[in-house]
Formats: C-alpha cells, sequence, structure tokens
C-alpha cells in the first residue's frame, strides 16, 4: 500500500483549501481576484518550466498570453467555433509563435536572452495596440462568449462556476508540471540549468530540450491567456505588456524559483498583495516594488525555500 508523504498531504489539503474558497469568501471581489491568481498560476507554472528548470529568465510571458486570449476570442468571434475548441486551440496557436520566435533566442544565454524576449513581448504588444483591423486596438474585443450555451447545465456567468473551471485547469496544468519535472525531459532541464557546456560534451542536444521548454513555456500562457479572455468577455493589449512579464517571473522568484509548490504561492502574492496596498493610494505601487525587491534580495530561494528551511529546522530539533 503507497504511503503518503508530508508533501502529498500538504497538496491534498491546499486542494481541499481551494475547493472549499468560494464558500469562505465573504466579498465576491476576492473571488474575482482568486480567479485572476489562478490564471496566472498556469501562466506561472509555464515561467517556472523556462526559468526555474531550464535558468533562461523569459520576459514575453504577457505577450504568449496575450496571443492565445486574442487567438481563442478571434477564433470563436469570427469563425464561430465552439469556446471549448478555441480555448484547445489558442495553445497551439501560441507553440507556433513560440517556435519561431523561441529557435533564435535560444542561440544566445544570459541577460542577451532576457533583452530578447523583452524585445518580442514589444513587438507582440506594438502589433496588438496597432492593428486595428485584426485586435481593434487600444479599444479592445468585447463579447467574447462564456463556455457554455444559455442553457448549458451551469450558469458561466456566475463567478463561482468559472472558478472552479480555472481551478481544475489550473491543478491539471500544475500536475502536468510536475510530471514533466520528474522525467527525463525535467531532470536534462535541471542539468542545463546547472551546467549547459557539460550537457553539450555528454552528446545531449540542449537546444532541443531548451526549446522544449520555452514552447511548452508560451503553451501555458495562451492557454492563462485564453481562459481570461472569457472570463471578463474583454481584452485589450494594455494587460498583455513587459510589466505582466515581470508580474509572471516576480511570481516564481517569490514563490519558489524551480518548486511545483512556489508558482501555485507566488501567483496569489502579485495578484492580492496590490490590492491589500490600496490603503496607501498614490504610494501603492512604491511600496509594492519595494516589498518585492525586499522579498527578492533576503528571500532568493523564495516563500518554499524559506517554509523548507523552517521545517527542516524544526525536524532537527526534535531528532
Amino acid at each position: 500500500m503507497m504511503q503518503l508523504s508530508g508533501k502529498h498531504i500538504l497538496w491534498m489539503v491546499a486542494l481541499v483549501g481551494f475547493i472549499l474558497l468560494p464558500q469562505l469568501i465573504s466579498v465576491k471581489y476576492y473571488l474575482h481576484l482568486a480567479i485572476l491568481a489562478l490564471c496566472w498560476v498556469i501562466a506561472a507554472q509555464g515561467q517556472n518550466l523556462i526559468q526555474g528548470y531550464t535558468g533562461y529568465v523569459s520576459i514575453v510571458q504577457a505577450g504568449f498570453m496575450g496571443i492565445g486570449a486574442y487567438s481563442t476570442a478571434l477564433m470563436g468571434l469570427h469563425y464561430d467555433l465552439p469556446v471549448w475548441l478555441t480555448i484547445l486551440l489558442a495553445p497551439c496557436v501560441t507553440a507556433v509563435f513560440a517556435v519561431f520566435t523561441g529557435y533564435p533566442s535560444l542561440r544566445v544565454k544570459g541577460h542577451y536572452f532576457a533583452v530578447v524576449t523583452l524585445a518580442f513581448n514589444l513587438v507582440i504588444f506594438i502589433v496588438l495596440m496597432n492593428w486595428h483591423d485584426l485586435t481593434q486596438g487600444e479599444a479592445g474585443i468585447t463579447g467574447i462568449p462564456k463556455p457554455g450555451g444559455k442553457d448549458g447545465l451551469f450558469n458561466w456567468r456566475d463567478r463561482e462556476t468559472y472558478y472552479y473551471f480555472v481551478l481544475i485547469i489550473a491543478a491539471l496544468m500544475t500536475g502536468l508540471a510536475a510530471l514533466i519535472v520528474r522525467s527525463r525531459i525535467g531532470q536534462n532541464l535541471i542539468a542545463i540549468r546547472q551546467n549547459e557546456d557539460l550537457v553539450g560534451a555528454l552528446g545531449i542536444p540542449a537546444w532541443k530540450y531548451k526549446l522544449f521548454a520555452f514552447v511548452t513555456s508560451a503553451m501555458y500562457a495562451g492557454l492563462a491567456g485564453a481562459v481570461y479572455a472569457h472570463y471578463q468577455s474583454f481584452i485589450n493589449p494594455e494587460i498583455f505588456g513587459v510589466a505582466q512579464s515581470l508580474d509572471a517571473i516576480l511570481a516564481v522568484i517569490i514563490g519558489g524559483s524551480g518548486t511545483i509548490a512556489g508558482p501555485v504561492i507566488g501567483a496569489f502574492f502579485v495578484v492580492f498583495l496590490p490590492e491589500y496596498l490600496r490603503f496607501a493610494d498614490s504610494f501603492r505601487l512604491i511600496l509594492y516594488g519595494l516589498v518585492l525587491v525586499l522579498a527578492t534580495i533576503f528571500m532568493p530561494r523564495g516563500i518554499v525555500g524559506v517554509a523548507g528551511d523552517l521545517w527542516a529546522r524544526i525536524k532537527a530539533r526534535r531528532s
């Protein structure tokens, strides 16, 4: 009989907590924030594959979210495709763009790679902002349909229903990320992060694994963007800029880079913290930035790393 480890028990408790969360929230606005945070969990898990496990900081995650969001919206509105189909196709469309951008980008390393992906995010943002015939520019696209019909079994306009929908997707994508990390592919990604030259010397085609991580990361972002678009029923380029890509990076760093739980914690952190700082009014963004800088400096391993260290100390004292 399989024995449950402490990590498995924590994951089960966390899942139960997420399931019960709508019943515990009295202010519906917080449920809205929880849905946004779950969308960011999906995007951050993808960011973690390329950043946390492969060691390449990509600053284009929000741009890929924009491609996914606009893809699902345009396919539904112009070609009258079912919502479920457009949500499934959005990550595939994003993957095509990621292949063409990732192949040249991954020829460089370190800060150069980050700068190249930053440039791609700017290009995506500019195209979304200026191609008015396709994207409606700054005005954005409205009337994006919800999943399911008006006479369906579930009321998709109810936030609680959509919360559970996004929770299921976030849980599945988190589980998929864990499977990738534990597989041979994941071990090769970690090896690339630790010593890419050695990986190449062993005859392992590092560029293939890096491209896999980059494209998979983009597909996660495309799915997150598609889910977000159908939730809001409105999208414009403003929410797919460089600042949002930095939020994805910060979610991974603050939660715990190179861990599965880190992006989950970090995503909720970057969504809820600015809201709790609204009392500061004009100083809100300054305080938000200060908290992030301090967290990055004094918690380089993230919240998960700090929690792991504390747990190790407690176990050491007991033994």
